[in-house]
């Protein structure tokens, strides 16, 4: 690999989320022939002890305890956000302002107002050259892709029916302490918003079809929970040691699709036993396609054009060199995992900014998947059917 011009990092955020963004910037440039080196330059944090001790575990040069410190920066270029939603607007708006790319993690903002005012601010960056992107990384799992590509080609006909499920259970647990995803005013909404954006941009992506109308049902099934020191910054206000849960712990909705289909959607975090099940089936007029994240390096693949004798669905590893992504990586058959994703979606942000192209998904990306769950909520409240806005 030749030397390229360094692209500085500048990440807000440094748990679950940043770990895996960590480990992406980490790895992208020492397995893909980038166009732009990214250099991990700093890290935010509001403890100062703690997201230094971040930065030296996780890779960062330097720490800082104020994300607008990254917008002063000379040598930050882009702004990785991975905090709760009620701060992606703020972040996002003023990084972008301050001539800072950004990669923002989903859903995209907590409602639809803050989602498009991101957007029109990305839309007035993206005239000045700067780039935005939101994280649906598991459109960069090869088998996803490789769906993608089957539908877009005609393979399975026109889309009949779509069913995605994405089913967690880590919440099963009455005694499970409230955390900032429980709470509306930080989450937005509960498995909705968390995993149900994931489910809606999945069908979206793979079909190339808009959820128009949506009938919605949210759910929430222990409705307080014990307060603990990791519930710190709660808006919600505990007494005698429980706090409320603001937020649906499942939601179910049918959908209308723009071509004519119809689809199924169902996120839950109390489903007893699955730890990150993501399950997708299109059904179309000519094939099918079906993947589940829990075998994630393989795409079941149903041909309507071949013989009776020889039908069934195929059972296709995507492992080989010219599946998408994967000639950087193993021999065949060799699997990837989670954190793949997260490296592909560095890869491709990293080539659009140095190509001078908007990446994929965008912020109206993002915007038309907050704009889904909006309705949704909105279905739920008012038990009827309502059109997409």
């Amino acid at each position: 690999m030749g030397e390229t011009a360094p692209l500085g990092i500048g990440m807000v955020g440094y748990s679950f989320m940043g770990a895996a963004h960590s480990q992406a910037w980490r790895t992208a440039p020492r397995f893909f022939d980038l166009p732009r080196s990214p250099r991990m330059t700093a890290v935010v944090g509001r403890d100062g002890a703690r997201v230094a001790e971040a930065a030296e575990r996780l890779g960062w040069e330097s720490s800082e305890t104020d994300w607008r410190a990254l917008l002063e920066r000379d040598d930050i270029d882009l702004v990785d956000i991975c905090t709760p939603g009620d701060t992606h607007a703020e972040i996002a708006i003023a990084a972008l302002e301050a001539g800072k790319h950004v990669l923002c993690e989903k859903p995209l903002a907590n409602s639809v107002a803050e989602a498009e005012r991101m957007t029109e601010a990305a839309e007035r960056a993206a005239a000045a050259g700067i780039r935005s992107m939101v994280g649906f990384t598991y459109r960069r799992v090869p088998a996803v892709q490789l769906a993608q590509q089957l539908v877009a080609e005609g393979r399975i006909g026109s889309v009949h029916h779509v069913r995605v499920q994405y089913l967690q259970d880590w919440l099963v647990d009455p005694e499970s302490p409230l955390t900032w995803r429980l709470d509306k005013e930080k989450a937005g909404s509960g498995a909705l918003g968390d995993i149900g954006a994931h489910a809606v941009d999945l069908a979206q992506f793979i079909t190339g079809e808009a959820v128009t109308r949506v009938s919605g049902l949210l759910q929430t099934f222990v409705t307080e929970r014990p307060v603990s020191s990791a519930s710190a910054g709660l808006s919600a206000t505990a007494g005698e040691g429980r706090g409320p849960v603001t937020v649906d712990d499942a939601a179910l909705f049918l959908a209308r699709l723009s071509g004519g289909g119809v689809a199924s959607f169902e996120a839950t975090r109390f489903a007893t036993g699955r730890k990150n099940a993501i399950r997708l089936e299109i059904n179309g007029s000519r094939g099918s396609i079906a993947f589940d994240f829990e075998d994630m390096n393989v795409l079941h693949f149903f041909d309507g054009d071949d013989p009776a004798r020889e039908g069934g669905f195929r059972r296709i590893v995507v492992t080989e060199p010219d599946h998408p992504y994967v000639a950087a990586w193993w021999p065949a058959g060799h699997g990837l995992g989670y954190e793949h994703g997260f490296t592909h979606q560095v890869v491709d942000l990293v080539g659009a900014i140095a190509s001078g192209e908007n990446p994929s998904p965008s912020f109206a990306d993002g915007l038309a998947v907050q704009r889904v769950l909006d309705a949704v909520e909105r279905s739920a409240d008012a038990e009827t059917w309502l059109d997409v806005a």
